[in-house]
């Protein structure tokens, strides 16, 4: 089969490459999808760069070639042992284990589809959507309270301000003016990141700011803290370093399947969904890369084996 790897860490173009690979298999306790759809993540890009385990750029990556990416959306082809809720022919949803960036991808968590969720639709969900569930228990909002997103545009932007909204909470996002009528399409209050952020959040949510996000890491921890009043309250995914000033950084916990679970049956609530910003081919996933390190995608990059 076709798929997208890399051997050594670096940057999309220097790291990534399309190649004929021997097919993965589901083993006990997984299965097999064949790929209808995988989704390109912030995550994604940092994990080829070596950024998550601090590599270096030409560092060779532990165990040998490896396969991008992991929320994939697809169709059973195989059943693993021990399996009995899925069969072939199902749609599922999940992380795949064995990389998503190809013509076959084994996965190690999953859900199933509704009939009204599409493989596309359900392809942005898992990062973006399961983040956003996890953030929200950890900041435990009540209905009401005001949340705070910095990179409200962002796919994981987007889906928290959905299922915030959804419960009755007011949500105030950072973005680029350009992207601001598109919060208020959401039902966000739209403001601008950067310098003067504390002014501007109060100016907009004078009942002040109950709980805050980071899902950008540009630097706005510190602010956050200001707005909430306590670090307990403010949670980052995006900048690492942010645990000395006592918030939560958070980058996943034993019950993501859990929550993509739920995820998918907000999705077909049509409660979440997440846009999709642009839809590539697999040879041109260093393209989708190399957009998504770009900093500037509304909603989620796609990858599409043809």
């Amino acid at each position: 089969m076709r798929a997208v790897q890399y051997s050594t860490y670096g940057s999309p173009a220097d790291a990534l490459s399309v190649v004929d690979v021997d097919e993965p298999h589901a083993g006990p306790g997984a299965v097999r999808v064949r790929v209808e759809a995988a989704g390109v993540n912030p995550v994604d890009w940092k994990v080829v760069a070596g950024a998550m385990v601090g590599a270096s750029a030409g560092d060779p990556v532990p165990g040998g070639a490896v396969t991008a990416g992991k929320d994939v959306a697809g169709v059973v082809d195989e059943v693993g042992d021990g399996v009995g809720d899925v069969a072939v022919g199902d749609r599922l949803v999940g992380s795949a284990a064995s990389g998503a960036l190809a013509e076959h991808a084994v996965l190690d968590l999953w859900a199933r589809l509704p009939e009204t969720v599409t493989a596309e639709q359900a392809a942005t969900l898992p990062v973006p959507a399961e983040t956003a569930l996890r953030v929200l228990e950890l900041l435990d909002l009540q209905d009401g309270q005001t949340l705070l997103v910095d990179g409200g545009a962002g796919a994981v932007g987007i889906a928290i301000t959905q299922i915030g909204l959804a419960r009755g909470l007011r949500v105030v996002s950072t973005a680029s003016e350009a992207n601001h009528d598109f919060l208020v399409q959401l039902g966000a209050t739209p403001t601008t990141y950067g310098d003067g952020l504390v002014g501007r959040v109060r100016a907009v949510a004078p009942d002040g700011v109950h709980g805050a996000l980071d899902a950008a890491g540009k630097g706005s921890v510190p602010d956050l803290v200001e707005l909430t009043g306590e670090p307990s309250k403010v949670v980052t995914i995006a900048d690492f370093g942010a645990g000395e000033l006592g918030v939560h950084v958070s980058s996943g916990d034993d019950e993501r399947e859990r929550r993509v679970r739920e995820a998918v049956q907000l999705a077909g609530q049509g409660v979440v969904l997440v846009p999709v910003a642009r839809t590539y081919a697999l040879e041109d996933a260093v393209a989708a890369y190399e957009e998504s390190r770009s900093g500037h995608v509304r909603g989620k990059l796609l990858v599409v084996p043809r």
